[in-house]
C-alpha cells in the first residue's frame, strides 16, 4: 500500500486503504435509498447521460499518479473508463491508464499480472495466482465427486431481479452447483419474478451488488414478499443466504476465491465444513431462511 497514493469512495480493504485520499465520489451512498429507489435513480442517470460518480479533479492532480486502474466493465460500478481516460490525459505525466474487464475467474487473474507488471511486481503475482489457483482445484477436484448438483439462483439484485453474471456461474459450478438462471461470462440482467418461480432453485444466495450483511438481509425481506415465493423449494427448505457482496462476489480481486469457498460450504455443508458459516457473528454469509 505504501505506493498507492488514492483510492476510489468503494475502496477499504485491506483497512490501510482507508487511510487514503479518496478520488471518486458517489451521491448515492450518502442517501439512504431502498433497493427499487436506487435502480430508478442509475436508469435514470444512464438516460440522462447524467453522471452517477465524480471525480475529484484538483485532488488527483495534486498526488500525480504514474498509474490510475480504472475498468470498462460496468458503467454502474464505479466511474466510467472513457471518462477516466479522458481527464488522465490532461494530468502530469501523464499516468499510464490500466483497464481492468474481467468475466471470468482467468480474466482476473490476468488482470492481477497486468497490475502487478506495470508496478514491476510480476514475480509476486505469479506467486499469488499459484496460491489462488491450488485454492480453486481442492474445491474443484472434491466438488466433482459430488452427485448431487443442487440449482443455485445467484441474485445480484432483488428490487428489481438480477440473476448473476461474469464469474458468478462459473463460481457456482466449480463450487458443485447450478444457476440455470445465471449469465456465465456475461453481464448480469433483470430477470422476471415468473423466471424465478420456473427455475424452482433449490438454494438462493443473495449476492447484492456492493451490498453487505446487513443491506442484503434488508433485502431478504423484500424478497419475502414476492408473489410464489413461500413455493419455491429454497424458502420451504430454509435454503436462502446473505452474504457480503460487497468485500468478495462483487470484487474481481484475490478474494473472489474466498466467494468460491463460501459457496461450497452453503451449497456442500457436509463435504466442506471448513467452510460453512460460522452463524450470525460471521461477516461473510448467514443463513436467512
Amino acid at each position: 500500500m505504501d505506493q498507492v497514493v488514492g483510492v476510489s469512495h468503494e475502496c477499504d480493504y485491506p483497512p490501510e486503504a482507508n487511510d487514503r485520499s479518496r478520488v471518486t465520489h458517489c451521491p448515492l451512498h450518502d442517501a439512504g435509498l431502498k433497493s427499487q429507489e436506487v435502480d430508478e435513480w442509475v436508469r435514470r442517470a444512464l438516460r440522462e447521460d447524467g453522471p452517477i460518480y465524480t471525480i475529484d479533479e484538483p485532488l488527483l492532480r495534486k498526488l500525480r499518479p504514474d498509474v490510475i486502474l480504472t475498468q470498462k466493465l460496468c458503467d454502474v460500478c464505479a466511474v466510467g473508463y472513457g471518462t477516466v481516460a479522458r481527464l488522465a490525459e490532461t494530468l502530469p505525466g501523464p499516468p499510464r491508464v490500466i483497464n481492468l474487464e474481467p468475466s471470468s475467474l482467468s480474466d482476473i487473474f490476468d488482470d492481477i499480472r497486468r497490475v502487478a507488471e506495470v508496478c514491476g511486481v510480476s514475480e509476486h503475482a505469479e506467486e499469488l495466482i499459484g496460491q489462488l489457483s491450488r485454492r480453486i482445484e481442492a474445491v474443484r477436484r472434491r466438488a466433482y465427486r459430488i452427485a448431487n448438483r443442487p440449482r443455485v439462483l445467484l441474485m445480484e439484485w432483488v428490487d428489481p431481479p438480477f440473476c448473476s453474471g461474469h464469474w458468478g456461474p462459473e463460481l457456482i459450478e466449480i463450487a458443485g452447483g447450478c444457476d440455470p438462471s445465471g449469465r456465465k461470462h456475461q453481464p448480469s440482467v433483470q430477470i422476471r419474478w415468473q423466471e424465478v418461480l420456473d427455475a424452482r432453485p433449490d438454494i438462493i444466495v443473495l449476492a447484492l451488488c456492493g451490498y453487505d450483511i446487513d443491506r442484503a438481509r434488508h433485502d431478504y425481506e423484500i424478497l419475502r414478499r414476492f408473489p410464489g415465493f413461500d413455493s419455491l423449494p429454497a424458502a420451504q427448505c430454509g435454503e436462502i443466504y446473505v452474504v457480503n457482496a460487497s468485500a468478495y462476489f462483487a470484487r474481481p480481486g484475490p478474494r473472489i476465491v474466498d466467494s468460491l469457498e463460501i459457496l461450497a460450504g452453503i451449497l456442500h455443508p457436509k463435504e466442506f465444513p471448513q467452510f460453512v458459516s460460522r452463524g450470525p457473528d460471521d461477516p461473510r454469509v448467514i443463513r436467512a431462511g
